[in-house]
C-alpha cells in the first residue's frame, strides 16, 4: 500500500490540471508562454503519473482496468472481474 500522502497528493495534482485545463489550452494557443509559467506546475498533464485506484502502486499499471498487475490478479482470481478467467491450454 502506498502512503495516504502520495495518493492524496496525486489527487490534488489531477483537481488541478482539470481545474487549468482550458485556461492552459488558450494560453498555449494564443502562445503566451509567460502566462503558462505562471500557472502552478502541477496543473500541467505531463506530472500526473498513473496509480492503481485500490493501492496506490505506481508501477504496474494496467491502463484498461486502472489497478496495478497485483491487484488485477488478486481480483481475476477471486472473480471480481468479470469476463477475466485464468488461462489454461
Amino acid at each position: 500500500m502506498a502512503k495516504e500522502g502520495l495518493k492524496a497528493r496525486e489527487a490534488k495534482r489531477q483537481r488541478l490540471v482539470d481545474k487549468y485545463a482550458q485556461k492552459r489550452a488558450d494560453l498555449k494557443a494564443a502562445g503566451d508562454f509567460q502566462g503558462l509559467d505562471k500557472l502552478p506546475k502541477n496543473s500541467s498533464p505531463v506530472r500526473l503519473h498513473n496509480r492503481c485506484k485500490l493501492t496506490g502502486r505506481p508501477r504496474g499499471y494496467m491502463r484498461q482496468f486502472g489497478i496495478s498487475r497485483v491487484t488485477f490478479r488478486e481480483m481475476a482470481l477471486a472473480g471480481k472481474i468479470p469476463g477475466v478467467t485464468k488461462s489454461s491450454w
